[in-house]
C-alpha cells in the first residue's frame, strides 16, 4: 500500500493511520484531519482538548471567572468577536498594533507567502528594505539591525551582545521588570507572573522608581533611585555591569513611567562604569506613547540598543534588536543566524505595519485619542476613592486599585473584579503590575475617541457595581 508520506524513505500506511486512529482518544478525535473541512469547536469541545494536550502552565484569559474563557471567532481594528458574533473592545492586546486583521498587513503576508518564504541568507529585497527602513526611525548613532522572532529572542540577543563587548558578565535590572521567558531573560526579570524570576549570577537588581507607590515626587524618586545605584556600584566594584536594561515605561510593573531625569542619570552611571544602555522597547515603540515613535525619546537619552518586539508584526512573528556599528562589528567572530528571523514573509509584514502607521497617522491617534483615555478615566477616579492612580501616554494607560483609608494598599481582589465586569460589557482588559492591582490599557493604535469612550463608562460601572468595604 503506498505510503502517505515517502521523504524519508518510512511512510505511514493508510492502515497504519487507521489503527493509530482507532487508538486516539475520544477528546482528540473531535480535532479533524487537515484534509477534512473543519467543523467548528464547541467551547467545551476546544477546552476538553487543551485540558488533553496543552501544557496545564498555558493559561487562557478569565478561566477562572464567571462567563467562563472567551471563546473567539475573528477579529477587526479594535475589535474582537466571539463564536457568537458578539463584539469585544480590546483594550488590551498590544500586538495587534494597527488593528486588528488589518487587510494591508493580511494582503502583505499573504502575497509574499504565495511567492516566497525563506531565510535571510538569499539576497532578497524585503530584508534590506526593512532594516534600512527600520534603521530610520531611531536616532545615529543606531543603525545596526538583528532581526529575530520575539521580545524574548531580541533581549536574549541584546544580553548576548553586551556581554561580549564589554567582556562582563553582570547585567543590571530593575525590580518589578519583564524581559522575557527563556533562561537568560527571566534572570533579568524579577516580575513573578510567568516564573520565578531566576537568581542567576550576574543579574543586579535595582530599585523600581515608582513615584506612586513611593509617595514622592519625581525629582525625589530620581534621587532615590541614582542614590541607590551609586551605592550599589561602589559595593558591586568587582562586578560593574556588561548593561543596565529597563523598559521605557515598564508594561508588566505596573504602567510605570519613568520620573524625570532618571533614565539620563542611570545611563550616565551606567557608562561611566564602562557599561551599556539598553532599551526594551517591546511593548512602548511604534509610535504607541503618542509624542515619540520610540519611548526613550521623551527622556532625552539614547541607548546603545533597543529591543522592539510585539507590535513590528502586528501579530505575525516578528522583532528585532537595534544597535550601533560599534556593538555590531565587536559581534563579527560569532555569525548570528536565526532560521525564521528575517525570512521573507515576516519582513514584507513589517515594511507594511510601517507604512500604515505612517500613512494612517497611527502615532497621532495615539497621542490625540490617548490623551482623552487619560481625562475621561482621571474623572472616573475623582467618583471613586478605590481608584489611586491613573497613568500613561498616548495609549499605554495604567489605573491602580487601592483600598479605602490607605490611599496605597494595593487592591488585587477589585482589579480583578473590575476587569470581569468590564468584559460583562463587552470590553476587554487585564490587571497587571507586582500586586496585581493595576488594570492594563494597550490598545490596537485605531482606538477612536468612541472607543475611549466606551472604555471609561464601562470602568465607571463596574466600580459604581463593586461593594464597598465594610
Amino acid at each position: 500500500m503506498a505510503a502517505l508520506c515517502t521523504g524519508s524513505g518510512r511512510g505511514i500506511s493508510r492502515a497504519a493511520v487507521g489503527v493509530f486512529s482507532c487508538r486516539m482518544s475520544s477528546a482528540a478525535a473531535l480535532a479533524p484531519p487537515p484534509s477534512v473541512g473543519r467543523v467548528p469547536l464547541t467551547t467545551e469541545e476546544n477546552l476538553a482538548l487543551r485540558r488533553r494536550h496543552l501544557a496545564p502552565s498555558q493559561k487562557i484569559h478569565y478561566d477562572d471567572q464567571e462567563g467562563g474563557p472567551l471563546h473567539l471567532s475573528r477579529g477587526e481594528g479594535a475589535y474582537l468577536y466571539d463564536i457568537n458574533n458578539v463584539r469585544h473592545l480590546d483594550c488590551v492586546n498590544n500586538v495587534a498594533h494597527v488593528g486588528h486583521c488589518h487587510p494591508r498587513i493580511v494582503a502583505a503576508a499573504t502575497q509574499q507567502l504565495s511567492t516566497l518564504n525563506t531565510n535571510s541568507r538569499y539576497v532578497h529585497d524585503n530584508i534590506s528594505r526593512l532594516a534600512a527602513a527600520l534603521a530610520a526611525t531611531f536616532p545615529e548613532p543606531l543603525s545596526s539591525v538583528f532581526f529575530v522572532n520575539s521580545g524574548t529572542e531580541a533581549n536574549d540577543l541584546a544580553m548576548r551582545l553586551v556581554r561580549n563587548h564589554t567582556k562582563r558578565q553582570p547585567i543590571y535590572c530593575v525590580d518589578g521588570a519583564y524581559h522575557g521567558h527563556s533562561i537568560a531573560t527571566l534572570s533579568i526579570s524579577p516580575y513573578s507572573k510567568y516564573a520565578v524570576a531566576e537568581s542567576a549570577p550576574g543579574a543586579v537588581k535595582l530599585m523600581q522608581p515608582d513615584v506612586y507607590r513611593l509617595g514622592l515626587t519625581e525629582a525625589e524618586a530620581t534621587q532615590m533611585a541614582l542614590r541607590q545605584y551609586r551605592d550599589v556600584l561602589a559595593s558591586k566594584s568587582d562586578e560593574p555591569p556588561a548593561a543596565y536594561i529597563v523598559e521605557s515605561i515598564m508594561c508588566c510593573g505596573g504602567q510605570v513611567q519613568l520620573p524625570r531625569g532618571y533614565l539620563q542619570g542611570v545611563y550616565e552611571l551606567t557608562r561611566a562604569a564602562g557599561g551599556l544602555t539598553i532599551a526594551d522597547e517591546v511593548q512602548t515603540g511604534f509610535g504607541r506613547t503618542g509624542d515619540h515613535y520610540w519611548a526613550f525619546e521623551a527622556h532625552g537619552v539614547i541607548p546603545d540598543i533597543v529591543t522592539v518586539g510585539k507590535p513590528f508584526g502586528n501579530g505575525f512573528p516578528l522583532a528585532a534588536v537595534v544597535t550601533t556599528s560599534a556593538v555590531a562589528e565587536s559581534f563579527r567572530t560569532s555569525e548570528y543566524f536565526n532560521t525564521f528571523g528575517g525570512n521573507t514573509v515576516a519582513c514584507a509584514v513589517g515594511l507594511e505595519v510601517l507604512q500604515v502607521i505612517e500613512e494612517e497617522a497611527l502615532q497621532a491617534n495615539a497621542r490625540a485619542v490617548g490623551a482623552s483615555v487619560l481625562e475621561l478615566l482621571r474623572r472616573v477616579a475623582s467618583r471613586h476613592p478605590r481608584v489611586g492612580d491613573v497613568r500613561g501616554r498616548g495609549l499605554l494607560v495604567g489605573v491602580e486599585f487601592v483600598r479605602v483609608g490607605d490611599r496605597r494598599d494595593p487592591d488585587a481582589q477589585l482589579a480583578a473584579f473590575v476587569m470581569q465586569r468590564m468584559r460583562r460589557a463587552g470590553v476587554l482588559v487585564s490587571t497587571d503590575g507586582p500586586h496585581r492591582n493595576v488594570i492594563k490599557i494597550k490598545p490596537p493604535l485605531c482606538f477612536s475617541q468612541q472607543d475611549a469612550e466606551t472604555l471609561a463608562e464601562a470602568m465607571d460601572l463596574a466600580l459604581r457595581s463593586a461593594r464597598q468595604p465594610k
